[in-house]
């Protein structure tokens, strides 16, 4: 697909400065191994509010590249988090003691961990590609009305990795899992959006959510997983293909941010009280409450989640 090689191209270029060249090629792999579904919902989420997005197609794959480095980011750090090679044991000794019970601080050096060197070496660089990755998605989607979306998708990772640690089943625990993939589709399609100066539809939103629902924890090509989406009309209406997934009201984080934006109404203000001379000599504030019948916003800045 054209899109995805041009989300695939913008991943790579956002993290081309990276050294030294062994780190860099650790992330280069990860790209190259990557389905680039998250960042080619992004881009078709743009195009089916705005079909003009295609025209500069490189400037929406920037954000694009966003969403993807994120992902690819946290995916990353999820897989390192299951299978933690820091901890495996082999053959020697994990620890030497002074025969007390105490470690011996003078054989720190020769205290053989049962991990390989070089694994240990592969291990510590795809920690810090995991890190850099998410970086450079924030740094590509900082100036937008997606950055607070991507704000609380790692936060909401964070959580449900810590829960995971308790899960009581393993369904339990691929369905904590699976959360990133489904919040990162809702933040493809609000970057999409966002690209074109627009917010998501139902509809963008309820194709997120079945993709999520199919795919589980693995995305494979996009072009296997993404169905056709038609043009969405602005007021969430659809025409074409997304139609058929539904128009309803979605219980997603999406909506919760688009509800932190609203502005409370103002409180009736209570009937003044006949004035006294002692008020007027000593009541010196203005006798206009804040936001008195005036609709003010509240700050919606793009990172406030």
């Amino acid at each position: 697909m054209d899109r995805a090689a041009s989300c695939r191209r913008a991943a790579r270029d956002a993290v081309a400065d990276v050294e030294p060249p062994r780190l860099h090629d650790v992330i280069g792999d990860t790209l190259d191994g990557a389905s680039m579904t998250p960042g080619v919902l992004t881009l078709e989420s743009a195009a089916a509010i705005d079909p003009t997005a295609d025209l500069d197609l490189e400037a929406t794959a920037n954000q694009a590249a966003g969403v993807q480095l994120i992902y690819e980011g946290l995916r990353l750090t999820r897989r390192l988090a299951h299978d933690e090679p820091w901890t495996r044991t082999g053959g020697g000794t994990a620890t030497e003691t002074d025969g007390a019970g105490e470690l011996d601080a003078d054989a720190d050096a020769d205290i053989d961990t049962g991990v390989d060197s070089d694994t240990q070496t592969e291990s510590d660089l795809a920690i810090l590609a995991a890190d850099i990755l998410v970086a450079r998605g924030f740094y590509l989607l900082a100036r937008t009305e997606a950055a607070g979306k991507a704000v609380r998708t790692v936060q909401a990772f964070g959580r449900d990795q810590t829960l995971r640690d308790d899960a009581e089943s393993d369904t339990d625990q691929e369905t904590l899992d699976a959360n990133l993939e489904r919040d990162v589709l809702e933040l493809a399609v609000l970057a999409g959006a966002a690209a074109v100066d627009s917010t998501p539809t139902p509809a963008l939103i309820a194709i997120a959510n079945d993709v999520a629902d199919a795919v589980g924890t693995e995305f494979p090509p996009a072009s296997a997983c993404l169905p056709a989406i038609g043009p969405v009309e602005a007021d969430g209406g659809t025409t074409g293909t997304a139609g058929a997934l539904g128009d309803g009201e979605s219980e997603s984080a999406l909506e919760a941010a688009d509800e932190s934006k609203s502005v409370p109404e103002p409180e009736p203000e209570p009937e003044a009280e006949p004035e006294t001379e002692a008020d007027t000599d000593s009541d010196t504030e203005t006798d206009t409450a804040p936001n008195d019948g005036i609709q003010t916003d509240r700050a919606t800045s793009a990172t406030d989640p």
